[in-house]
């Protein structure tokens, strides 16, 4: 299987994709939403012109020179992936927060309008994101340190793994929304895949190690995940989000 489908292809696609579904929806909750689900959608437009558009761009523009600085540091290549893919989970998990904080700014109260579990920086990542994604991390590492998967399919498999995840707690709406999710879980783990060093012993994956590579984080996550809900079983902090007039 050639690269992943072309996976740089793909992606560009994908790219036009959202670029065009983000504005029409933009343009239409300005246009006739009602107030909070209004705002809603304008938050999620904040994510994608911060995080994947200004972070992806400032990711792809300077992935050389933070490959350079990230193999010259004496760690094993493992662990760096790891801890670098968890504080771009943390600039994400930043900007999402901030986002549903800019709720009045948007025209709602906090909590009438959301993006995240809670308007709780520390809440979200330590009882909803963050902590379930560095086991995710670690599964790639497994993966990446046995498969030379390339950093587009490394970006496009972890899409598809946040995509499946969305789903579950969001229902279809989240699998309508793939091209938006792919971009926010692949941009947690392209520039960490790009860094690894070429010579670590591993191998071209078969075929069907791309679709095994989106369900093993998930394997990963899943004792995490369990002890999280018993310790925090709270899902969300706000009540639905209700349209209004």
């Amino acid at each position: 299987m050639k690269r992943f489908w072309n996976s740089g292809c793909l992606i560009a696609l994908l790219g036009v994709w959202l670029a065009i579904s983000t504005s029409a929806v933009a343009v239409i909750a300005l246009a006739a939403a009602r107030p909070n689900t209004r705002a809603e959608i304008l938050m999620g437009t904040g994510l994608v012109l911060l995080w994947i558009l200004l972070g992806g761009t400032a990711m792809h523009l300077t992935r050389n020179p933070v490959r350079t600085i990230v193999q010259s540091i004496r760690i094993d290549w493992r662990i760096k992936f790891v801890l670098l893919a968890t504080i771009l989970a943390l600039v994400e998990e930043t900007i999402t927060t901030g986002m549903t904080n800019l709720a009045p700014f948007f025209g709602v109260p906090v909590g009438a309008a959301y993006i995240t579990a809670s308007a709780n920086f520390f809440d979200v990542v330590c009882f909803h994101s963050v902590v379930v994604f560095i086991p995710m991390f670690a599964g790639w590492a497994v993966l990446l340190r046995y498969f030379e998967f390339s950093p587009n399919a490394v970006f496009l498999l972890f899409g598809l793994t946040g995509t499946l995840i969305e789903t579950t707690f969001s229902g279809p709406q989240g699998l309508a929304e793939f091209g938006l999710w792919i971009f926010v879980y692949g941009l947690m783990v392209y520039l960490p895949a790009y860094t690894l060093p070429v010579e670590r012993g591993a191998k071209r994956p078969p075929w069907w190690m791309n679709g095994a590579a989106i369900f093993l984080p998930i394997a990963f996550a899943i004792p995490v995940a369990v002890v999280v809900g018993i310790v925090h079983p709270i899902q969300i902090h706000f009540p639905p989000i209700v349209p209004n007039s």
